[in-house]
Protein backbone atom coordinates (compact mmCIF):
# COMPACT_ATOMS: atom_id res chain seq x y z
CA UNK A 1 0.00 0.00 0.00
CA UNK A 2 0.65 3.10 -0.80
CA UNK A 3 1.29 5.96 1.70
CA UNK A 4 -1.28 8.48 1.12
CA UNK A 5 0.57 11.89 1.46
CA UNK A 6 -2.04 14.08 3.55
CA UNK A 7 -1.75 17.53 2.98
CA UNK A 8 -2.82 19.99 4.83
CA UNK A 9 -5.89 22.44 4.52
CA UNK A 10 -5.50 25.54 3.28
CA UNK A 11 -6.42 28.41 5.80
CA UNK A 12 -8.79 30.44 4.83
CA UNK A 13 -8.11 34.13 3.09
CA UNK A 14 -7.76 36.73 6.36
CA UNK A 15 -6.81 36.75 9.84
CA UNK A 16 -6.37 33.90 11.73
CA UNK A 17 -10.00 33.73 14.49
CA UNK A 18 -10.40 32.26 17.69
CA UNK A 19 -13.44 30.38 18.37
CA UNK A 20 -16.16 32.17 20.46
CA UNK A 21 -15.44 31.58 24.01
CA UNK A 22 -18.46 31.95 26.72
CA UNK A 23 -18.10 34.26 29.33
CA UNK A 24 -17.86 32.83 32.90
CA UNK A 25 -20.35 31.13 34.47
CA UNK A 26 -22.40 33.56 37.50
CA UNK A 27 -21.64 33.47 41.01
CA UNK A 28 -23.97 32.36 43.06
CA UNK A 29 -24.19 35.64 45.23
CA UNK A 30 -25.72 37.45 45.35
CA UNK A 31 -29.13 36.21 44.14
CA UNK A 32 -31.88 36.81 42.11
CA UNK A 33 -34.73 39.20 43.26
CA UNK A 34 -37.24 36.43 43.58
CA UNK A 35 -34.91 34.12 45.72
CA UNK A 36 -34.40 37.44 47.95
CA UNK A 37 -38.66 37.53 48.20
CA UNK A 38 -38.86 33.87 48.28
CA UNK A 39 -36.41 34.48 51.35
CA UNK A 40 -38.17 37.36 52.99
CA UNK A 41 -41.56 35.19 52.64
CA UNK A 42 -40.55 32.04 54.71
CA UNK A 43 -38.76 34.28 57.40
CA UNK A 44 -41.82 36.01 57.66
CA UNK A 45 -44.31 32.56 57.94
CA UNK A 46 -41.14 31.45 60.36
CA UNK A 47 -42.03 34.46 62.58
CA UNK A 48 -45.83 33.89 62.60
CA UNK A 49 -45.68 30.17 63.29
CA UNK A 50 -43.02 30.57 66.32
CA UNK A 51 -45.29 33.59 67.22
CA UNK A 52 -48.21 31.66 67.08
CA UNK A 53 -47.14 29.05 68.98
CA UNK A 54 -45.57 31.08 71.65
CA UNK A 55 -49.05 32.37 72.16
CA UNK A 56 -51.14 29.15 71.34
CA UNK A 57 -48.54 27.21 74.34
CA UNK A 58 -49.05 30.37 76.91
CA UNK A 59 -53.06 30.13 76.58
CA UNK A 60 -52.82 25.89 77.17
CA UNK A 61 -50.42 26.87 79.91
CA UNK A 62 -53.11 29.61 81.12
CA UNK A 63 -56.05 27.40 80.66
CA UNK A 64 -54.07 24.42 82.55
CA UNK A 65 -53.71 26.82 85.42
CA UNK A 66 -57.00 27.91 86.07
CA UNK A 67 -58.56 24.54 85.76
CA UNK A 68 -55.89 23.52 88.30
CA UNK A 69 -56.80 26.30 90.41
CA UNK A 70 -60.56 25.20 90.30
CA UNK A 71 -59.03 21.14 90.69
CA UNK A 72 -57.29 22.84 94.14
CA UNK A 73 -60.29 24.75 95.17
CA UNK A 74 -62.65 21.73 95.13
CA UNK A 75 -60.30 19.23 96.62
CA UNK A 76 -60.02 22.35 99.65
CA UNK A 77 -63.65 21.79 99.84
CA UNK A 78 -63.45 18.19 100.14
CA UNK A 79 -61.37 18.53 102.75
CA UNK A 80 -62.21 21.53 104.94
CA UNK A 81 -66.55 21.07 103.86
CA UNK A 82 -66.30 24.99 104.09
CA UNK A 83 -69.36 26.12 101.50
CA UNK A 84 -68.75 29.52 101.93
CA UNK A 85 -65.22 29.91 100.91
CA UNK A 86 -65.95 27.60 98.44
CA UNK A 87 -68.23 29.66 96.80
CA UNK A 88 -66.37 32.95 97.37
CA UNK A 89 -63.17 31.51 95.42
CA UNK A 90 -65.21 30.33 92.26
CA UNK A 91 -67.18 33.73 92.60
CA UNK A 92 -63.20 35.72 92.61
CA UNK A 93 -62.06 32.34 89.62
CA UNK A 94 -64.81 33.65 87.44
CA UNK A 95 -64.52 37.21 87.79
CA UNK A 96 -60.73 37.21 87.26
CA UNK A 97 -61.00 35.13 83.77
CA UNK A 98 -63.96 37.18 82.99
CA UNK A 99 -62.52 40.36 84.04
CA UNK A 100 -59.50 39.34 80.79
CA UNK A 101 -62.55 40.52 78.34
CA UNK A 102 -63.85 42.87 79.93
CA UNK A 103 -62.01 44.56 82.49
CA UNK A 104 -65.48 46.46 84.21
CA UNK A 105 -66.02 42.36 85.03
CA UNK A 106 -64.56 43.14 88.43
CA UNK A 107 -67.21 45.76 89.49
CA UNK A 108 -70.37 44.45 87.51
CA UNK A 109 -73.51 43.30 89.54
CA UNK A 110 -76.50 42.36 88.75
CA UNK A 111 -77.84 42.32 84.85
CA UNK A 112 -74.71 43.46 84.03
CA UNK A 113 -72.42 40.69 85.53
CA UNK A 114 -75.08 38.35 84.00
CA UNK A 115 -74.53 39.37 80.57
CA UNK A 116 -70.62 39.36 81.17
CA UNK A 117 -71.34 35.47 82.23
CA UNK A 118 -73.71 35.04 79.01
CA UNK A 119 -71.04 36.30 76.58
CA UNK A 120 -69.44 32.48 76.96
CA UNK A 121 -72.17 30.24 74.95
CA UNK A 122 -73.18 28.16 77.99
CA UNK A 123 -76.58 26.49 78.32
CA UNK A 124 -79.32 28.31 80.68
CA UNK A 125 -78.92 25.84 83.94
CA UNK A 126 -75.14 26.41 83.80
CA UNK A 127 -75.83 30.50 83.73
CA UNK A 128 -78.09 29.93 86.27
CA UNK A 129 -75.84 28.00 88.48
CA UNK A 130 -72.92 30.81 87.92
CA UNK A 131 -75.47 33.63 88.89
CA UNK A 132 -76.13 31.86 91.89
CA UNK A 133 -72.94 31.72 92.86
CA UNK A 134 -73.22 35.59 93.91
CA UNK A 135 -75.98 35.38 95.71
CA UNK A 136 -74.56 31.81 97.58
CA UNK A 137 -71.66 33.79 99.05
CA UNK A 138 -73.87 36.28 101.47
CA UNK A 139 -76.58 33.02 102.23
CA UNK A 140 -76.17 30.31 104.86
CA UNK A 141 -73.55 27.82 103.57
CA UNK A 142 -76.96 24.99 103.98
CA UNK A 143 -78.48 25.41 100.93
CA UNK A 144 -74.98 25.59 98.51
CA UNK A 145 -75.03 22.63 96.24
CA UNK A 146 -71.07 22.67 95.53
CA UNK A 147 -71.00 19.47 92.99
CA UNK A 148 -72.74 21.72 90.64
CA UNK A 149 -71.20 24.77 90.86
CA UNK A 150 -67.65 22.97 90.30
CA UNK A 151 -69.51 21.38 87.22
CA UNK A 152 -70.92 24.87 85.93
CA UNK A 153 -67.97 26.83 86.88
CA UNK A 154 -65.64 24.33 85.18
CA UNK A 155 -67.98 24.41 81.88
CA UNK A 156 -68.02 28.06 81.87
CA UNK A 157 -63.99 28.40 82.59
CA UNK A 158 -63.23 25.37 79.29
CA UNK A 159 -65.21 28.06 77.32
CA UNK A 160 -64.53 31.21 78.32
CA UNK A 161 -60.27 30.32 78.40
CA UNK A 162 -60.69 29.92 74.48
CA UNK A 163 -60.77 34.08 73.23
CA UNK A 164 -62.62 32.79 69.73
CA UNK A 165 -65.92 31.15 72.06
CA UNK A 166 -66.61 34.41 73.39
CA UNK A 167 -69.64 37.09 71.78
CA UNK A 168 -68.46 40.25 70.98
CA UNK A 169 -70.42 42.98 73.63
CA UNK A 170 -74.07 44.35 72.90
CA UNK A 171 -73.75 47.94 72.67
CA UNK A 172 -76.60 49.90 73.38
CA UNK A 173 -77.54 52.64 71.17
CA UNK A 174 -79.63 55.64 72.60
CA UNK A 175 -82.12 56.91 70.11
CA UNK A 176 -81.63 60.67 71.24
Amino acid sequence: MMPSSVQPAPSPPGPHLRDIHLPPEPFWWPPAPGWWLLAVLLLASVLAGIWWWRRHRRALRQRRQVLGELDRLAQQHQHDGDGLALASALHQLLRRVARQHDAQAARQRGDAWRQTLARVPVDTATLQQLLALDQQIYRPPASFDHTASVTAVRAWLRLALKPASWKPVATEHADA
